[in-house]
């Protein structure tokens, strides 16, 4: 089992580094082709954050994992709004304004509503189309809010700042970016190696499942979900560090939102009709109350306290503990 651990976390660490410099390089390469910032923030910002989830998820149920699929959704849906959350309110409160609150944050939790009625009956290629088809209204309604004079001027510094922000781990270019040949190289490698890490974690951690006699939705829920959430995790603490609260919230209810929705596309299309992946219904009750109550603390006072931040950091320990 020593093997398996090891190579699982081999494919997180990949699976981080590559989801990071994916997204840079998609992003820097949609704003030479001069997309709108827009089109960059909403889709490829927004879609590629949740690109760990979706291709781990879509890796999964193609292999039959279907288990690891749905309990990797579910997991870091609860993830976002309890653990990460809290550690942001932790090392802060937040302050966001009503407009975030009256729409982004309803629409994702409408997507895990949607998503958690699907995944209880079973995720297949019908389910998949319904997902598939919310995810594109969800991605005009998202365009059409961000497309006010406000929100095209907010969002057009957002993507300005993210794509000057070097990755995680860069390349040692001190003083100057890469050229601009290069961002086409970092996009396709950082595709390739999401796909290569979501492989490695996927095939180990159901082996680890099977040595454990653990079922594959509670190591997607725990081991995998954590992996998969940490390129969230950073962004939340640099963040929050920079004082942009209501971006921090906004990103976090929004990787639920393409989780749900595009996530759970792509595991209905990859399940098929053969075996259609679902989960528990405590489990999704546990992903909606936790959303709800994120929704619910926010909304008090548009603030979250660090006492507020406690309280979803205990929420997610228990319910580590229920499952």
């Amino acid at each position: 089992m020593l093997v398996q651990i090891t190579l699982a976390a081999a494919g997180l660490a990949l699976l981080t580094i590559a989801a990071d410099h994916l997204v840079l390089g998609s992003s820097r390469l949609a704003r030479r082709l001069r997309i709108n910032a827009v089109v960059v923030g909403v889709i490829v910002i927004g879609l590629g954050t949740s690109a760990p989830e979706l291709l781990v998820s879509a890796v999964a149920a193609a292999r039959g994992d279907t288990g690891i699929a749905v309990g990797n959704i579910v997991g870091s849906n609860i993830l976002n709004l309890t653990l990460i959350l809290g550690v942001a309110a932790l090392i802060g409160p937040m302050a966001i304004t009503s407009k975030v609150l009256r729409r982004e944050v309803p629409l994702a939790v409408c997507a895990v509503g949607l998503f958690a009625a699907l995944a209880w009956a079973g995720l297949g290629r019908t389910a998949g189309a319904v997902l598939a088809t919310a995810t594109l209204g969800a991605l005009a309604l998202l365009l059409r809010w961000a497309r006010t004079p406000r929100g095209n001027q907010e969002l057009a510094e957002d993507v300005a700042t993210f794509t000057e922000d070097p990755a995680v781990l860069d390349l040692p270019t001190p003083g100057r970016r890469p050229p601009g040949w290069f961002e086409p190289i970092r996009s396709a490698a950082g595709l390739a190696g999401v796909l290569a890490g979501a492989q490695l974690l996927v095939s180990n951690a159901a082996a680890i499942a099977a040595d454990l006699g653990a079922s594959q939705v509670l190591i997607g829920f725990t081991i995998v979900a954590v992996g998969t959430s940490l390129p969230e995790l950073v962004t939340t603490v640099q963040a929050q560090r920079r004082g942009e609260s209501e971006l921090l919230v906004g990103n976090l209810f929004g990787s639920n939102l393409f989780n749900s929705l595009a996530g759970g596309a792509v595991i209905g299309f990859a399940s098929g009709t053969g075996r259609p992946a679902t989960a528990g219904a405590a489990l999704l009750l546990t992903m909606l109350l936790s959303s709800g109550l994120a929704w619910v603390l926010l909304r008090r006072g548009l603030r979250l306290t660090r006492p507020e931040g406690a309280v979803l950091l205990a929420t997610y320990v228990l319910t580590l503990l229920a499952v």
